[in-house]
């Protein structure tokens, strides 16, 4: 792996931390890039109220000089203002595990006699970092024409159907909405059915699609299965909080087709290799195929509900019901820029790995000559070969 990620925090703690290592030197950074992507980290209806107290703002507090990056780990800082509201004031025990969180398996996990510990490390408020750290791999993959979005594709059982022709015109369109999705009356629906949710006291979960345009032939491996591409990505969207599938291009659907319907037959367009589809999603045998890499994440419902759920009183040893901790009723369209990111962190990390190198303008130049799918970067031999002797 050639870039590292680490973040710190408690989600009402002081603030927010990550380090992230490996980025070249020589990439023009400023805060306010990665601001705007913590901005739409907030944005979507269906948040809850703690968004009405935070205002995510990053500092850069090392890796950056005169506003370009110097190859040393980048360290970031996002303050969380709702500590203020905690500090110094005595917080009730927490003793009954909400059912679908990491309160009891913490707990059995670290030996904590309060559950609060493993409420304020595994709560999605972490994401903030991994956003902000993912701007930074976004605005790198940006300098070799590569695009990362994404937009939502169902929400409580409305979805989106249908693929997309223009996908830079789809993230535009996406992006105007408070549901992020690009189709309007379908976000209509969708917005129906998150009222009707909360006003039932309940949450609602749904599919985002994410999108990576423009990237090159030859990203990931399959020498090892931990260095296949589909694999690092899907691993990286199943660490976001909530997500419980992942697929590629058309995913599940494929386990229903027969093998002749199931892939992408090859062509030749002017001594260029195109596919006459894209089922695989952009990837093949492991490895990044030119075409675009699609891949959606399924999120399941926020498991903090207004309405009560069965759970147990660890304290007492009897049955109770859990009391509401402030949540969001749907945070699928919030999940976007947070999908967006880990898929840009594996994608900066492959790249990186593909081109070797320690500064920007070395990385470009070797970007330049990478072989692409096209009859002139492949000599094949026809002769009959020994490969055993």
């Amino acid at each position: 792996m050639n870039l590292r990620l680490l973040t710190a925090g408690e989600s009402h703690g002081p603030a927010m931390t990550a380090i992230l290592e490996g980025m070249p030197a020589g990439l023009a950074l400023d805060a306010a890039l990665i601001d705007r992507e913590l901005a739409r980290r907030q944005q979507g209806l269906g948040s809850g109220a703690r968004m009405h107290i935070e205002h995510d703002q990053v500092k850069i507090l090392s890796g950056v000089l005169a506003g370009q990056t110097t190859g040393a780990p980048i360290a970031l800082l996002v303050e969380n203002a709702d500590h203020a509201n905690w500090k110094g004031k005595p917080v009730a025990a927490m003793i009954a595990p909400r059912p679908g969180h990491a309160d009891l398996t913490g707990a059995l996990k670290y030996g904590f006699n309060d559950l609060r510990p493993a409420l304020e490390r595994a709560s999605a408020r972490e994401t903030n970092m991994r956003v902000a750290a993912g701007a930074i791999c976004k605005h790198f993959l940006a300098q070799f024409g590569i695009l990362v979005g994404g937009f939502v594709r169902a929400i409580g059982g409305v979805s989106l159907e249908g693929a997309v022709s223009d996908y830079e015109a789809c993230f535009r369109a996406a992006e105007a909405s408070a549901l992020r999705c690009p189709d309007e009356d379908v976000a209509a629906q969708m917005r129906a059915r998150i009222e009707q949710a909360l006003e039932e006291k309940d949450t609602l979960g749904g599919v985002v699609e994410i999108v990576a345009l423009n990237l090159p032939v030859g990203l990931g491996s399959y020498v090892q299965g931990d260095q296949r591409l589909g694999a690092r990505l899907a691993g990286a969207l199943a660490s976001v909080p909530s997500v419980r599938g992942v697929e590629f291009g058309d995913g599940f659907a494929a386990a229903g087709l027969r093998g002749t319907q199931a892939q992408d037959s090859f062509r030749l367009e002017a001594g260029r290799l195109r596919r006459a589809s894209n089922r695989a999603g952009g990837i093949e045998g492991g490895i990044s195929n030119g075409e675009p890499l699609v891949l959606r994440a399924a999120l399941k419902p926020i498991a903090s509900t207004l309405a009560p759920q069965p759970t147990v009183d660890l304290a007492a040893g009897v049955e109770t019901q859990t009391s509401y901790v402030r949540s969001d009723f749907c945070h699928v369209p919030r999940a976007v820029p947070v999908l967006e990111a880990v898929t840009a962190f594996v994608l900066a990390d492959a790249l990186l790995e593909k081109l070797g190198g320690d500064t920007l303008p070395e990385l470009q130049v070797r970007f330049a000559v990478l072989r692409k799918a096209q009859l002139a970067d492949l000599s094949l031999d026809t002769s009959d070969k020994v490969w055993w002797a």
